[in-house]
Order: structure tokens, then C-alpha cells, then sequence
């Protein structure tokens, strides 16, 4: 190892991350070649999950192993270290970083990339943390997935009115693209999957969307957000706005209209917040809580220090006063300037400020529905789902993640998905313990 290379350390394997090495494997190749930068991840998971298809792998229309991108087959000029960061100590420029499995230490660097992306954000309500599930991971998506079928399984095979009322209600806490997409395709495969079923019809369950605020899908703007909401009914759906969750201790949910409920089934997709390790450091952070950046997505007042994405507030040059939504579109492009900065800064160049537009939004309503704005214009239905998946196609990384998502939907087109519940992964032991207790 080159003792006087500099190194590069990327906190997060997230869309920023993982944009930001991939440009730079290309614009230093030649440093990365002869060892005079190097570049290190510092990552929980050894994958990026494409977000946006978490919805379709909940539904079984993709491979959830097709909507992540493994770090270390594409990322490889860079070491990637498996563990999260507790602490940032800039002003001697090292990190804490504990492996998953390990023992704490410090590492050194040069250049930080604070990429850490963002979690659920919760609020304190109670029974929160014990009944509801988020919706950010792959993990949550097939576990949501897994336990939807499931309580088919469990209403189909009891006859306790109550028990099968709660086993067939759902509910999805949060109108934005996150809850939307997941109650639409989590109900649209419920519908394919009552079919086979003898005691357990569509009219038997209950979906329920809670929205505090007076409108879904704000991204989309008023007009089709309110077409969605409207969509959304005449499937059925119960769409509940200005409305809160109170409490949902022990699976019973009381909103903020007076109405009660038992759900076995509660998801919990009311916004973000940044990562925790924002806090955990000497970097400065703004009134939201985000670390400080400018419009060259260096971190306000400090060298050698760069953000972007969820965890960054980001001047948005082309709305004054205004920040950068923390959304994939952004993160994406952010990635790219932050990248060709690094290496201006490493050239001795001039840095260049992230401009971009935000063009619009799509969103997935289930199969062969959805709805799209998307420079002013406005889709419904199967256009707008024609949209959201060429979009989204583009955007996922890699020729070859693109091609196996290519070779899932054009199967779906000749056979039917796959509704079956794998549950029991969640606890692989629990058959084999019951064998050696019998």
C-alpha cells in the first residue's frame, strides 16, 4: 500500500455511495491503478437496495434479489468494510467505524463522503415500536410479503370471526410514494391470491391508508393525487387523511377520527430522517438536523468533507432558498457532481455547483396501474405504469441488474406470479428445535 496515497472513505453503500465510487472508479482510474488514491465503503449490508422496486419485490413481481446490487462486484477498485460508523472526528479526520462482528477502531482518511442515507422516522406513539413494520429494506418488503399471505393462510383456517378480522386488516400508516406503492401492490397480489382460496374473498379484507395530512402522493401534485386517493377507494381501499394513528398497542389501532380496530398488520411509512451518525460527529448540521452543505456538496465550513442524498441539506440552485428534495432522482445526479468534485478537488480544479430540476414523479398502483407527473405531464393508468417501470429500468444500476428485472416482468407476461408464503425463514430453527425437544 502506497503510504502516501490519499484515501477516499464513503460513509453509506446507499444510491450515494454506491453513484459516487462508480464515477470515480472511472474518473481516477488511473490514481486507483497506481495506488495513489484509494477508497474504502463503510456499510452495514454488503448491497445498494433500489428503493423503488421494493414495492414489486413485496408483490412478487421481481426477485428481491434482483433489486439489490451486490457492492462488491461492482465497486471493485474499493474496499468494502461491513459496520457502521459511531463517530466522525473531522477535525483529526478519522472515523470510528464497529464491524458487524468485531471489535470498534478508527480509521484514517483524506476526503470523507458522508452518504449515510436516512431511517424510518417514528413519533412516539404507543404500541408503535412493538406492532407496526417499516418500509425501507428488502427484509421488510418479503416480510410484509411473507405475513400478508400468511394471515390468508391463518383466515382460511379459522373459523373465529374475530380472529379472521384482524387477520385480514391492513393498514399502511403514511400517503407518500413509499405507502401508497406498498398498500397498492401488497392489495393487488391479496386480490390475485384470494383466488385460490375457499373461505377468503377481497370483500373480506380491509385495506386501510391513514394520512395526516390533507392529500396522498404530494409529489404528483393535487390533481392526480387526488385521482389516486379516488382510484384507490373504488378498489375498495379505506383512504383516511387529515387523520392520525393515536396508539396500536397490541395490534389495536385508534386513529384520530374516533374510529378502533384490531390489524394484525400495521406499516409505518410517515416519512424519513437522517441517519443517526449525523449526530455522532464534529460536522455541522442545519435547523433540520442535516449536515450543512453547499451548493458544490462540500460540507459548509470544513475541507475535504462531502455529502449528499438523504443525509445532506443541499441548496437547491434552481428554487432559491429552497433545499433539494431527499429523493432517489437527486441522490442519483448529486452523486455524479460529488464524484467529479472529489476528483477536481484531487486535480487542483475549480469545483462546480449541482443544478438539476426536479422533473417529476411516477408511481406503481399495482399491475398495469399507476400515475405519473413528469414535466407537466400528467398519466394514469397502464401509460403511467408503462412509465414508472421504463424509469425506473434506466435507473437501476447496472447492465446486469437491468437485464434480470427485464427477464422477471417479461416472465410474469406468460405466467402468473408466485403466492405462496416463505414465513417460516424468519425462524429457521424453530422446526429443527421442536425435533430435538420431541
Amino acid at each position: 500500500m502506497n503510504r502516501n496515497s490519499k484515501h477516499i472513505v464513503v460513509v453509506g453503500g446507499g444510491y450515494v455511495g454506491l453513484y459516487t465510487v462508480l464515477r470515480l472508479q472511472h474518473t481516477l482510474s488511473k490514481e486507483l491503478r497506481d495506488g495513489s488514491v484509494r477508497i474504502t465503503v463503510l456499510t452495514p449490508e454488503s448491497h445498494m437496495t433500489y428503493q423503488p422496486f421494493l414495492p414489486e419485490a413485496a408483490a412478487g413481481n421481481l426477485s428481491p434479489r434482483h433489486v439489490v446490487v451486490p457492492l462488491r462486484r461492482v465497486l471493485r477498485k474499493a474496499t468494502i468494510l461491513n459496520g457502521k460508523v459511531s463517530k466522525v472526528n473531522h477535525a483529526a479526520k478519522t472515523v470510528t467505524f464497529a464491524p458487524n462482528v468485531g471489535t470498534p477502531h478508527e480509521i484514517g482518511y483524506d476526503i470523507v463522503v458522508m452518504a449515510a442515507g436516512s431511517i424510518s422516522r417514528t413519533l412516539p406513539i404507543p404500541g408503535l415500536a412493538d406492532a407496526a413494520i417499516g418500509f425501507k429494506t428488502v427484509g421488510e418488503s418479503i416480510a410484509l410479503r411473507n405475513r400478508v399471505l400468511e394471515l390468508l393462510d391463518r383466515a382460511e383456517s379459522d373459523d373465529d370471526e374475530a380472529l379472521r378480522r384482524r387477520a385480514l386488516t391492513f393498514v399502511v400508516i403514511g400517503g407518500g410514494f413509499a405507502g401508497v406503492e406498498a398498500l397498492a401492490e401488497l392489495e393487488d397480489m391479496a386480490v390475485d391470491a384470494v383466488r385460490y382460496y375457499r373461505t377468503v374473498s377481497r370483500e373480506d379484507m380491509r385495506w386501510v391508508l391513514v394520512e395526516a395530512t390533507d392529500r396522498i402522493l404530494p409529489e404528483v401534485g393535487p390533481e392526480m393525487g387526488k385521482w389516486t386517493a379516488e382510484q384507490l377507494r373504488e378498489r375498495g381501499i379505506e383512504v383516511k387523511m387529515n387523520t392520525r394513528l393515536d396508539s396500536c398497542e397490541g395490534g389495536l389501532v385508534k386513529l384520530s377520527d374516533g374510529s378502533e380496530f384490531e390489524s394484525a398488520t400495521i406499516v409505518w411509512t410517515a416519512g424519513v430522517k437522517p441517519s443517526p451518525v449525523v449526530n455522532a460527529g464534529d460536522l455541522p448540521l442545519d435547523e433540520r438536523g442535516r449536515i450543512k452543505t453547499t451548493t458544490r456538496l462540500t460540507v459548509a465550513g470544513v475541507d475535504d468533507a462531502f455529502s449528499a442524498g438523504d443525509v445532506a441539506g443541499v441548496p437547491d440552485v434552481t428554487n432559491p432558498g429552497q433545499y433539494c428534495a431527499p429523493n432517489a432522482q437527486h441522490a442519483v445526479r448529486q452523486a455524479k457532481v460529488l464524484a467529479d468534485n472529489i476528483t477536481r478537488l484531487l486535480h487542483g480544479e475549480e469545483l462546480v455547483d449541482y443544478r438539476h430540476k426536479y422533473v417529476g414523479s411516477v408511481a406503481g398502483l399495482g399491475l398495469h396501474k399507476g400515475v405519473a407527473n413528469v414535466y407537466g405531464v400528467k398519466l394514469r393508468g397502464l401509460p403511467a405504469w408503462f412509465m414508472h417501470r421504463t424509469y425506473h429500468l434506466s435507473r437501476v444500476p447496472t447492465l446486469n441488474r437491468k437485464v434480470r428485472v427485464m427477464a422477471d416482468w417479461t416472465l410474469a407476461l406468460f405466467f402468473k406470479r408466485e403466492t405462496v408464503s416463505l414465513g417460516e425463514i424468519e425462524a429457521p430453527r424453530t422446526e429443527f428445535r421442536e425435533a430435538t425437544t420431541s
